[in-house]
Formats: structure tokens, C-alpha cells, sequence
């Protein structure tokens, strides 16, 4: 790949569209070297962690040259594409190049000198998340790469790349820890001071294992007694390493990338930092269930998706409005509870590329109707695969309905960073007692799973208990209300 120092000549980079996003891999290019584009025009389709994004490009011109082929996963910050914006005929188009394993920064090649830099633009209208800054063309060299540049000034250029600042770095007598956000986060999560961990990375910077190595207890030194002197043995061969192989013809092994190593990032942490309790209640939906067929009938209904989930979701709602405080967040740095005064209600789906949850904003004020049309949004978004980054931020409580899979019931991990959330069982005809004679009624189980630092139990089940109560007496929606 080459780097293109034509004053004419854009470097468009990876923008970070989602927050605190660090990698996206390209799906699929639309344009190709030698077409022309305009300001606004997509050119790829990226996915991150979080959600597939289309990619406009902020100016118009002519493509040069596509640095990456499909299916790469391309570091936030590294250029992209490559556009001729002087409106002049563009060279012969080049083969793209090959997909490598690793996804990686270019290659430094030996120094040549160096053209004249054009003079620094002012920033680009923002695309999606932070939009498109205008740096200099360094890249991080790879491990083993040679520089030129002094030890100190390299690290301040690199952390300031990684923080999205431009210009010279000015090297100053101690300089910050280099290490990516998440990596920072863990961190602060296991109390380990970044400034005495010994990096490993490319560059110096500091990766998840440096950072559990440091936090790991060191084993004490176990004291010596004064050995004999005895003849010198010969030097003890190295055991060597097992061979691990595996069976390509019964095995298939599939990266963990995208949505799935979010999700999975997501559940561990999710697991083993709060402590999970999860309630579980059998309840009879009949009258529920009939409120559903009157509801699709109404007039104020009508376009509207109208299920059992809908009048979940309204429930559930108003369980909050009556026990507020478990509509919560622990703060573990400020060693804080943090009450919400809204409820960002968030819909877990199974999407072809994993699982997403986004989230109806202020879904507290919204009526019936409303209600109903969010839930539709929402899901037909997340079927199409076009859930923003925004969507799935800043959810309160979430309610999950494996009930659509025939399931009765499960123990539900909780969304990072909120404090309950509702699994829906599959609604089945079952033999109950009613007024005194065992009949034939609508049943589900429901489990509600929350976070014990913040919600002690006493909580847990007057919320689970409100929600049984309003599912069986749907008119508590009005009366509670």
C-alpha cells in the first residue's frame, strides 16, 4: 500500500462509530479505484462490535485506491481509501491486495524523503461517531519495525493517535501509559496501576494479559535450606510443548469477531462483576392474553404491532413507576448508586450476525400506541441489521422473551451496567386452578434476574411480583398507573 502525498490526493481513515470502539471490519466496498464519488456518498459497509455501519465519504473526487480488501478487520484511525479530490483523471486501477490474517497498519518502508505536506484542513463534518480528523499519514509501525524516531517522542505520538489528538507530540519528563480503552477500563476495574505494568504489545502498549499478570498475586518465595554439595547432573531437557491437532474434516473453527466478541466481552464481564440473584414466578396470562385480541381490534391500534410482549413491556414499566429504586446503576469508582429518573427500556433479539440489545429511549413516557410502535421499529431494525451503535447505549432494564423459542423459562445475565432484567417464558396452555375448579388457562413463567449490590431482595420481588400481578389483572394497568 502506498501513501499517497499529492496535495490533491485524501487519506479517508477509519472514524470510530461507535463509543470507544477501537477495530471494524470492512464487509464490502461499493466503489473500486478510478470511480468518481461525492460528499455523501457511501463507499463500504463496515461492521463493528456493535452493529453493521455504512460509511459516506466527506468529499468529492476520484478513487485512487482501496488499502484494504473485504473482510479485513482495519484499527480506528488507519486510512482506508484513498480519493483524487483535484477532479483529475485517476491512474490504472491495481490489483486489490490479498487479505491477510491479521489485520495491520501499514507496512514502514525505508525512509525516502519526504514531499511537502499540505497545509492542515480544518475538520471534516462529522460522518458517524467523531467523524474524520485530519492527521498526518504516520501509522503505528508494526512490532520490530525500525524508527527514527526518539523513544519518548514515538510514545507520545502513539498515545495521542490513540486518543484521536493530531499534531507534534511534545515529549514531556514522564509519559502516559500506552493502552487502548478497554484495556484501561480493566484497569480501573481490577485496581492495578497502569504506570508499574511492564507492557508487552507492539510499541509499549499495554494488553489485557499485562494488565491480569499485574493484578495476579505473586506467589511468595518459598525459603531455601542449604543443600549438600553433590556431583553436577547433566543439564535437564526441556519437556516438550504438547501438539495440540485438530480434525478439519469434523471441525469447523470460526474467528470470534463483530457482534459476537462484543457479546461475549459483555457477558463475562456482565457475570463476574455483579453478583447475579434471578426470581422466578408462574403466572396465568388468560386475561392478558384476551386483552391482546381486543387491542389488535381497536381503532387506535390499528398498524400496529400488538402481542404479549407489548403488555410485558407496559407491566413492566409500571413495576418501575412503583418501585423506583431498582431502575439503578452501581458506580464502582465513585462507590455510588445512581438512580435513574428515566427507563431506557432495552429488547434483547437474536439478529443473523448475534445478539444485539437496543433500547426504546424514555420508553417511561410513552403511551400504548407509542409503545407499540417503538417495539415495531426496533425489531424490524434489528432484523435488517441496521441497529445503530446509539441504539444499543445508555439501557436501564431489559426484558428478553425466550419464550419465542418454546422455552419456559431461564436465568438471564444482566446488560452491562444495568440493574434487571426480564425473561419471558413460553405462554402455554396448562391445567390451573381457577375460582375454586382446576381449567384449562393461558400460563407463563417469568424469572427476573438483578444486580444483589443494588437490589436487595425484598426489592427483586416486589418488582417480579407487580409485574405476575399486572399480567393477571391487566386492569392494574390502569389502576396502578
Amino acid at each position: 500500500m502506498t501513501t499517497m502525498t499529492e496535495a490533491s490526493v485524501r487519506e479517508f481513515k477509519m472514524p470510530d462509530v461507535g463509543e470507544g470502539l477501537t477495530e471494524a471490519e470492512i464487509l464490502k466496498w461499493y466503489v473500486q479505484p478510478g470511480d468518481t464519488v461525492s460528499d455523501g456518498q457511501v463507499v463500504c459497509e463496515v461492521e463493528t462490535a456493535k452493529a453493521a455501519v455504512e460509511l459516506p465519504i466527506p468529499y468529492d473526487g476520484v478513487v485512487r485506491a482501496l488499502h484494504f480488501p473485504e473482510g479485513t478487520t482495519v484499527d480506528v484511525g488507519t486510512s482506508i481509501i484513498a480519493v483524487d479530490v483535484s477532479g483529475g483523471a485517476a491512474p490504472a486501477p491495481a490489483e486489490q491486495p490479498k487479505a491477510e490474517p491479521v489485520a495491520a497498519v501499514q507496512e514502514p518502508k525505508a525512509e525516502e524523503p519526504k514531499a511537502e505536506e499540505p497545509k492542515a484542513q480544518a475538520r471534516q463534518p462529522v460522518l458517524v461517531g467523531y467523524g474524520v480528523a485530519t492527521t498526518s499519514t504516520k501509522r503505528r509501525p508494526r512490532k520490530g519495525a525500525v524508527t527514527t524516531v526518539p523513544a519518548p517522542a514515538a510514545a507520545q505520538a502513539i498515545q495521542g493517535e490513540m486518543n484521536g489528538h493530531t499534531g507534534q507530540a511534545t515529549v514531556v519528563e514522564k509519559s502516559r501509559p500506552l493502552a487502548k480503552p478497554p484495556v484501561r477500563k480493566l484497569a480501573k476495574d481490577l485496581g492495578v496501576d497502569l504506570a508499574t505494568v511492564t507492557p508487552s504489545g507492539p510499541d509499549g502498549i499495554i494488553t489485557r494479559e499485562d494488565v491480569h499478570a499485574a493484578a495476579a498475586p505473586a506467589k511468595p518465595a518459598e525459603p531455601v535450606a542449604p543443600a549438600a554439595p553433590v556431583a553436577p547432573a547433566a543439564p535437564a531437557q526441556a519437556a516438550p510443548a504438547p501438539v495440540v491437532t485438530y480434525d478439519g474434516a469434523r471441525e469447523t473453527r470460526v474467528p470470534v469477531k463483530g457482534v459476537r466478541k462484543m457479546t461475549a466481552q459483555a457477558m463475562v464481564n456482565s457475570a463476574f462483576t455483579a453478583p447475579h440473584v434471578t426470581e422466578f414466578v408462574t403466572v396465568d396470562v388468560t386475561r392478558t392474553m384476551k386483552l391482546v385480541e381486543e387491542l389488535k381490534q381497536d381503532k387506535d391500534m390499528q398498524g400496529l404491532r400488538v402481542n404479549p410482549l407489548l403488555l410485558i413491556a407496559k407491566a413492566l414499566l409500571v413495576a418501575i413507576k412503583r418501585n423506583p429504586e431498582v431502575n439503578a446503576s452501581w458506580d464502582e469508582a465513585n462507590q455510588e448508586i445512581v438512580l435513574k429518573h428515566y427507563v431506557n427500556l432495552g429488547i434483547a433479539a437474536a439478529t443473523p450476525r448475534g445478539l444485539i440489545v437496543p433500547n426504546i429511549k424514555d420508553a417511561h413516557d410513552k403511551t400504548l400506541p407509542q409503545l407499540a410502535e417503538a417495539l415495531g421499529e426496533l425489531v424490524s431494525t434489528a432484523r435488517e441489521g441496521k441497529t445503530s451503535p446509539a441504539a444499543m447505549q445508555g439501557g436501564t432494564v431489559t426484558i428478553t422473551n425466550v419464550g419465542v423459542f418454546g422455552v419456559d423459562t431461564g436465568t438471564p445475565i444482566l446488560n452491562t451496567g444495568e440493574s434487571a432484567i426480564l425473561a419471558v417464558g413460553a405462554i402455554k396452555l396448562q391445567p390451573w386452578v381457577h375460582k375454586g375448579k382446576v381449567k384449562p388457562r393461558q400460563v407463563t413463567t417469568l424469572a427476573l434476574s438483578f444486580d444483589h449490590r443494588l437490589v436487595d431482595g425484598e426489592l427483586g420481588s416486589k418488582v417480579l411480583a407487580d409485574v405476575a400481578a399486572i399480567l393477571e389483572q391487566p386492569k392494574r394497568l390502569i389502576t396502578w398507573a
